[in-house]
């Protein structure tokens, strides 16, 4: 009878040991994507540039994943995706400064571009016509509740000639 149990515990600890293998290939079964650190990719690196402050620095790439204390210097930008349930891809830069806190070097997975970079805008510019409303929403509301407050007199046509007033009255008299 114990060797029955022996036995069966010896033939189902390999199954057991083995499900999370299985499971993680099955077909139709979702996998998030995991991703860990500063996301940073080539066009933020291509922004950078010698003597760059820390300051600008932090508005390109934000704050570093590390800063050692032996080498305070040095920011560490560490970013991992793993997507889907495939294998981790890791990428790191380093940014360098000297003693006047500019930047002097960088060194990583990723390499600046030597020239300009110019990146097209993705924003639009729309000219919309203007609008000849006669009521605003507010006085239409307003109006409803019987508070008119509308200016019925005549407006003026800024493009008319002012009438001579002073003439109308000397002839009147």
């Amino acid at each position: 009878m114990r060797s029955a149990f022996y036995l069966s515990f010896v033939l189902s600890s390999p199954l057991l040991t083995s499900c999370s293998n299985t499971l993680d290939n099955l077909p139709g079964v979702y996998h998030i994507d995991i991703q860990q650190g500063n996301i940073v990719d080539q066009d933020m690196i291509d922004q950078l540039r010698p003597n760059m402050t820390e300051r600008q620095v932090l508005y390109i790439l934000g704050s570093p994943m590390l800063v050692d204390t032996f080498h305070q210097k040095r920011w560490d930008y560490l970013y991992s995706v793993q997507p889907g349930g495939e294998d981790r891809q890791q990428k790191k830069v380093s940014i360098f400064f000297n003693e006047e806190n500019v930047v002097s070097g960088i060194q990583g997975d990723f390499r600046p571009s030597s020239g300009p970079v110019t990146k097209p805008s993705p924003e639009t510019t729309v000219d919309v016509p203007k609008r000849d409303l006669e009521l605003t929403m507010w006085q239409k509301i307003k109006s409803l509740f019987g508070f008119d407050d509308i200016d019925d007199t005549p407006k003026r046509d800024p493009d008319a000639k002012p009438a001579d007033t002073g003439s109308q009255i000397k002839q009147t008299l």
